[in-house]
């Protein structure tokens, strides 16, 4: 660990592991509630979903900004700004008029909770490398994982005593306590390492990262890794207590014990000869599991049949996922910061764009489709190397 700073390897886990958490714990907490946002708002579950995608793309599109920024000023400036306009644009959701102005501010909620996700891993590689690296973003994913069991529970849960107001204001109360938390934490980046050049230039440096045909394959590995999920979480809502039939308390239950099989697969990774290794069996399992899981939807034979298929699965995301982000980031360590957020980027830009699919037409039928094309292309992200240097090439001509 960088001698420079005087927070202890577990501190520097907590707090990068509840930061990074909190853009998907304010995606998974108000899931319980979609269904009742709907009435609330007299509107269709479409528009409902609009705000679960907004929120994405904000989340995807606040880490571009950031991500140069806190490798110009520091990682704590840009941390505590973000937990900022969290709590306003949370406040703003509590007190929004209609669908179209809760949407609004679920995408500043998303610009905010962007900062965690983005500036989290950057901190990590200014603290770690290699196989040390690759430990860390295992806890790390391991720790992210309590976000996804507790926030949907704890929102089923709240919705037995409450609306869905009461779930923002518990997210109101807990970015608060986020920012309080940074104020202990010591700057990861020391002011030699930052950069130095204009703003305006910084961004320029998005275009190598861009063009480095490695680096990017291993994002669009985690792309359509985490699209699966992304798809999971805008569809089960609907599928789980509307198809099913269960209360938003099981639903809850379900969706945490999806989450502790990512948490499993997390931890297991380090268990690998190397990041590598564990991304490769991760993605053929990943594979292998995607038909099984859109039989089971298609067929419906029982909710614990879905449910015990998507659990082994999810394993499998889990063991993709700290082993793309490594071999990701050990590759562009100089601009950590721009790496990091390009990562988040295409993930959250990509979930985003999924998200809605899923209420088009039959929604177990395009979710079933939707996880098997993503799963098919993690697989071909894997072993067709060229084919994603070309893709490179073209998204940098644009």
């Amino acid at each position: 660990m960088n001698k420079k700073t005087t927070n202890s390897k577990a501190f520097v886990l907590i707090v990068t592991g509840l930061v990074s958490a909190f853009g998907p714990f304010v995606t998974d907490f108000y899931l319980p509630a979609l269904p009742a946002l709907g009435n609330y708002f007299q509107t269709t579950a479409s528009l409902v979903q609009l705000s679960l995608t907004f929120s994405m793309v904000g989340l995807a599109v606040g880490q571009l900004i950031i991500g140069p920024l806190s490798d110009k000023y520091g990682r704590k400036l840009p941390l505590q700004i973000s937990l900022c306009l969290f709590c306003l644009s949370t406040i703003g959701c509590l007190y929004a008029e209609s669908i179209y102005g809760f949407v609004f501010f679920r995408l500043l909620q998303g610009l905010a909770g962007a900062g965690g996700v983005v500036i989290s891993k950057s901190i990590a590689t200014d603290l770690y490398q290699g196989r040390e690296l690759m430990r860390f973003f295992a806890m790390l994913s391991s720790v992210q994982g309590i976000a996804p069991i507790g926030a949907p529970v704890l929102g089923g849960v709240l919705l037995e005593t409450t609306d869905w107001k009461g779930i923002f204001w518990v997210l109101l109360f807990i970015g608060m306590a986020l920012l309080t938390s940074i104020c202990f934490f010591r700057e990861s980046l020391p002011a030699e390492k930052r950069q130095h050049a204009g703003v305006g230039s910084m961004f320029r440096h998005y275009l190598p990262v861009l063009r480095h045909g490695q680096f990017m394959r291993y994002v669009w590995i985690q792309a359509f890794a985490m699209g699966v999920m992304f798809v999971y979480i805008a569809a089960s809502p609907f599928i789980f207590q509307e198809h099913f039939g269960m209360s938003p308390l099981t639903y809850s239950l379900c969706f945490g014990i999806n989450a502790v099989g990512i948490m499993l697969g997390s931890l297991a990774a380090s268990r690998f000869a190397d990041a590598l290794t564990a991304l490769r069996f991760g993605i053929k399992g990943f594979c292998c599991l995607s038909l099984p899981v859109a039989a089971s939807l298609l067929v419906s034979p029982s909710v614990w049949v879905v449910e015990g298929m998507l659990f082994l699965f999810l394993i499998f995301l889990g063991l993709i996922l700290p082993g793309s982000t490594s071999l990701a980031l050990d590759l562009e360590r100089d601009n950590s910061g721009n790496a990091s957020a390009l990562l988040g980027f295409l993930m959250f830009l990509f979930g985003g764009m999924l998200s809605p699919l899923t209420g088009i037409g039959n929604m177990i039928g395009t979710t079933a489709l939707l996880i098997v094309a993503c799963s098919i292309g993690t697989w071909a992200c894997m072993h067709d190397r060229k084919r994603t240097r070309k893709a490179v090439v073209f998204m940098t001509r644009r």
